[in-house]
């Protein structure tokens, strides 16, 4: 069984909303908007790309942050 997959990310508020997502997670401080501001218009209909870059990005974080403690343990032994 073939999954179509012809239509994934194909316009650039999917891929906006993606990196968007992804991004969020990798930065070490808060997203902040600002209380009277609409959230961007990409993240409008394209709310699950949003949860795909966060849900990919946490374990890149993750794998980011064991290459760094591995590296300071072999600086320090």
């Amino acid at each position: 069984m073939k999954i179509p997959c012809h239509d994934f990310m194909v316009t650039p508020d999917e891929l906006h909303a993606f990196l968007i997502g992804f991004f969020e997670v990798l930065c070490p401080w808060k997203a902040e908007y600002k209380e009277n501001l609409p959230p961007p218009r990409c993240l409008k209909g394209e709310y699950h790309y949003y949860l795909a870059g966060r849900a990919l990005g946490f374990p890149i974080l993750l794998l980011i942050l064991i290459g760094i403690a591995k590296l300071v343990q072999g600086m320090l032994i």
